[in-house]
């Protein structure tokens, strides 16, 4: 990213934490209208910027002294030229006397976008792992609590009123944007809304008789059927708490594919007995792309797309579970580019970019697909491989073979062309290694971090030992 771009960026971000934690109302100008976001407990997408407006300002009155932010990470992404998105993690301290959130790790995600000469906040997503966080909260104030009982208590008003009268439902149905179906006990559709002409592009005609199935692509039909099964074999169907919900991909006329979220209820009879089922589909693809990109650059490294040290983290923690179940062992690697620094000194960090790059592609293709490789940071990088061998000798060897056929990959001839603006194409030929270090772990009572710490320490023992070159941890007697 270009200094200057990225200092526009961190700026826009600024801004926003010194205006939220000093609670100033400017902050509600700054929402675009065509707002959208999740508040910090809630799993409901607040789609109405005057909605979101209200939601701060019962933030701001319920802790209207200033809030202490402290930033433990913040990652930024330049999207398009008129999107960028900040993912920032960090410790909120309020001005209570009990440290009420202090200890927890808060995640904001703010997408940001250009509206004529201003910036504008499009999408703003919390989330705050407090156990007294309520649906819809950011704090836990019992005022959004008690605004969320009565929506739920005139949704429920509301549901029953349409049961009671079926023209009274097809009237109060013809014009909504959501679609509204009935299907009979067997899940074929006896009834579906006029929007699904508009949304999908199929008359009604087209639709009623079909089986429910119909609407959706293999894919959502295999989900939908799993998750049929599991609330069979819990032995208390999710349904009959009330709304079942899901999100399920559907096909429509043009062949084009979009994202619905389902909520479905079974219709009875006096007996008790499902007579049908009828329910709501609300299209989501905006916002599914939206949390797949938020997801993406919470969880991946910008520019290789390998996960970064979060997720990698997870996926420590994953393998050392099923070690511990299966009793095989597994192994970490810790990669340093040896004389990395070189390459960016002479021709520039496009040239790095493009060796990290090509690193990451020879990375994965020296392991299987269940390994995973991650870009811990600059030029260091870390592969973890899983479920090797219930003999640790066997594991040892193998992956002293997949690290030396790792160095070797590395230490091959690079070849890198830069394309820079207004100047004729250069071709870099260039030699790089890389030091490794590794341990082998199992079912054993090792924490995350002792695994990470001694993989680091064989990688510095290679280092020391000259370079292009692999180091196993061994634990000292």
């Amino acid at each position: 990213m270009h200094p200057d771009r990225e200092r526009q960026i961190r700026s826009l971000f600024d801004e926003y934490i010194e205006m939220y934690a000093a609670r100033d109302d400017r902050l509600t100008m700054r929402f675009s209208e065509n707002f959208s976001g999740y508040t910090g407990g809630g799993n409901v997408l607040v789609k109405a910027r005057d909605e979101w407006v209200k939601i701060t300002r019962q933030d701001f009155a319920q802790v209207p002294g200033r809030i202490r932010i402290e930033m433990l990470d913040i990652s930024l992404q330049d999207v398009s030229d008129r999107v960028v998105a900040v993912t920032a993690f960090f410790h909120i301290h309020l001005p209570v006397p009990d440290h009420i959130l202090s200890r927890e790790v808060a995640r904001l995600v703010l997408i940001f976008r250009l509206e004529g000469d201003d910036w504008k906040i499009v999408h703003s997503g919390i989330s705050i792992p407090y156990h007294l966080v309520q649906e819809g909260e950011v704090y836990p104030l019992k005022s959004l609590q008690e605004r969320n009982s009565a929506l739920e208590a005139l949704v429920a008003a509301r549901t029953q009123a349409l049961h009671e009268s079926q023209a009274l439902y097809r009237l109060l149905t013809e014009d909504t944007l959501d679609v509204l179906w009935k299907t009979d006990r067997n899940l074929c559709l006896t009834y579906i809304s006029p929007s699904d002409e508009r949304l999908r592009g199929y008359k009604a005609e087209e639709v009623v008789g079909h089986h429910v199935f119909d609407l959706f692509t293999d894919e959502g039909v295999a989900a939908v059927k799993k998750l049929m099964r599991d609330s069979q074999a819990s032995g208390e169907p999710a349904s009959q708490a009330g709304f079942l919900t899901f999100q399920v991909q559907h096909r429509c006329k043009d062949g084009r594919l979009l994202w619905g979220e389902v909520l479905s209820k079974p219709e009875r009879n006096a007996e008790g007995a499902i007579v049908g089922y009828h329910g709501i589909t609300r299209e989501i693809t905006e916002r599914r792309r939206l949390e797949d990109q938020v997801r993406q650059l919470a969880f991946h490294d910008p520019l290789t797309n390998l996960p970064n040290r979060r997720l990698l983290r997870d996926r420590l923690g994953h393998a050392m579970a099923a070690s511990k179940r299966s009793a095989c062992h597994g192994a970490l690697m810790f990669l340093d580019l040896d004389e990395f620094k070189t390459l960016n000194d002479t021709h520039g960090h496009e040239a790095g970019d493009l060796l990290l790059l090509e690193v990451a592609g020879r990375l994965k293709g020296c392991v299987r697909e269940v390994d995973t490789v991650s870009r811990f940071g600059g030029d260091e990088f870390v592969v973890l491989l899983a479920e090797l061998n219930t003999d640790r000798a066997e594991s040892h060897l193998h992956a002293q073979l997949i690290a030396e056929k790792i160095r070797a990959a590395l230490a091959e001839p690079y070849v890198l062309v830069l394309h820079k603006e207004g100047k004729a194409e250069c071709t870099i030929q260039y030699r790089c290694s890389a030091s490794i270090g590794a341990v082998i772990f199992a079912n054993h009572a090792a924490s995350q971090d002792d695994v990470m710490k001694w993989a680091d320490a064989a990688m510095y023992r290679a280092k020391d030992a000259g370079r292009n070159t692999i180091r196993f941890y061994q634990a000292e007697s």
